[in-house]
Order: C-alpha cells, then sequence, then structure tokens
C-alpha cells in the first residue's frame, strides 16, 4: 500500500500542468538565462507586475531559479528530479507522531487493551530504564492469543521482537529512507529513538500513516 502511494505521488508531481504563460516564460528563459524579469516581460509585452505571481510559481516549484542583479535561469529540472528533491528535504521530525510504550514487564492482556484504547498497531517496550528492548505488533499479540487462556500472566517480553532485530530511525533522518524501510522489512511503523544512558530511548514513531500524509502534502504543493 505504501509504495502504491509513493507511486501514485510521483504520477501526480509529474502531471503538474503549467499555463501558457509559464510555458512561455520557460521558453524565453531557457533561450536567454540569465534573464532579467523586465526582459521577459517586454518580450511578451506585460508588466514586471503581472509576471511576478507566474514567475514566483515556477521558481518555488524550481523549474527556474534567481540570483540579484543576474536575472532568471532555468534549473534544467524533470518533475521527477524537482520530486526526488522534496521528498530530500523532508526529515522524520518532521512527521513523526508521539509513541506508544509499555513496560517489559506488562501482561499480553493489558498489551491488547492498549493498542484498542490508543487505536495503534504497534506498541514499543522499554525496560525499567525506559530503554527500548522489545517492538509488539498486533501480530504479535493475536498469535500469543490463540490457545493462551492465561494471557493476564503471561509478559509480553517473552512474545515481543527483540535486539537486534528491531528497525528503528532518528529524527533527522530522510522520512524517504524510512519509507523504504517500512516496504523492505513489512512493517507498519517505526520507533524513533535517541540515544540516551547506554541505550535508546523512544521518542516518537512513523507510520505508513504518517508516510501517507507526508506525500499528500507534497502533492498538493504544502
Amino acid at each position: 500500500m505504501l509504495e502504491k502511494m509513493v507511486n501514485m505521488v510521483s504520477k501526480v508531481v509529474s502531471k503538474i500542468e503549467l499555463t501558457k504563460r509559464q510555458e512561455q516564460i520557460l521558453e524565453i528563459v531557457k533561450e536567454n538565462g540569465p534573464i532579467t524579469g523586465e526582459h521577459i516581460a517586454d518580450q511578451l509585452n506585460l508588466t514586471r507586475a503581472t509576471l511576478r505571481p507566474d514567475l514566483a510559481i515556477l521558481t518555488m516549484a524550481g523549474y527556474l531559479d534567481a540570483r540579484p542583479r543576474v536575472g532568471y535561469f532555468y534549473t534544467g529540472k524533470t518533475s521527477t528530479q524537482l520530486l526526488t528533491d522534496s521528498l530530500k528535504n523532508i526529515h522524520v521530525k518532521d512527521y513523526q507522531s508521539l509513541p506508544v510504550v509499555v513496560n517489559e514487564n506488562v501482561s499480553v492482556y493489558d498489551a491488547i487493551v492498549t493498542v484498542f484504547l490508543e487505536d495503534v498497531g504497534t506498541l514499543f517496550v522499554v525496560d525499567k530504564k525506559t530503554q527500548l528492548v522489545g517492538v509488539l505488533s498486533r501480530k504479535d499479540l493475536l498469535r500469543a492469543s490463540i490457545g493462551n487462556k492465561d494471557l493476564t500472566s503471561l509478559p509480553v517480553h517473552i512474545i515481543m521482537t527483540r535486539m537486534p532485530n528491531i528497525t528503528f530511525c532518528r529524527k533527522d533522518d530522510l522520512l524517504i529512507d524510512v519509507a523504504k524501510k517500512l516496504i523492505e522489512k513489512q512493517i507498519d511503523s517505526i520507533p524513533v529513538v535517541k540515544e540516551s544512558n547506554g541505550g535508546l530511548e523512544v521518542i516518537g514513531r512513523i507510520t505508513k500513516t504518517n508516510i501517507t500524509k507526508a506525500f499528500v502534502a507534497l502533492a498538493d504543493g504544502e
């Protein structure tokens, strides 16, 4: 699903349509750049003020670049390259959400209750020093529930995924790299961590929903 979302955003960005006047501006800059806004306006028989919104859009979108006392010049980038540049400016910290954490000695029953109350698909397990020691998915909890009648006495540390099999990220990582991890590992959520007291402290989470929100915002030009 997440992989389809990435492809969808790429297609949306590649289909962004410029107005006829914006296409004319691009052609003028391609042939004559660097060129000032006044000279572009003269070639189109328009005022500089009339062109200002179009030039701003083309510059912010990455089609053009501008330098003081030099003018505008064509970047030569395709829509795909512009999308790549945009993705490389989005970091985990821009879209991470609050993590849902439980202690390693909590029972499987209590963990199941937490999943439903918090409406999440993954729980992050910590020790008494609040260091990350495990991850619990809905599949883990479902597997433990089948055939086990006493979930209240079964601690989650028995069934959780442990280090070094936990995939995690940091707040300054690129969001696109985390999206690739989600796809590669076929998981729904990744903890955001920082080094603390010789271990890893959970400070956030990135889910498929976070990734989807980022890509939709990108496609909408936000």
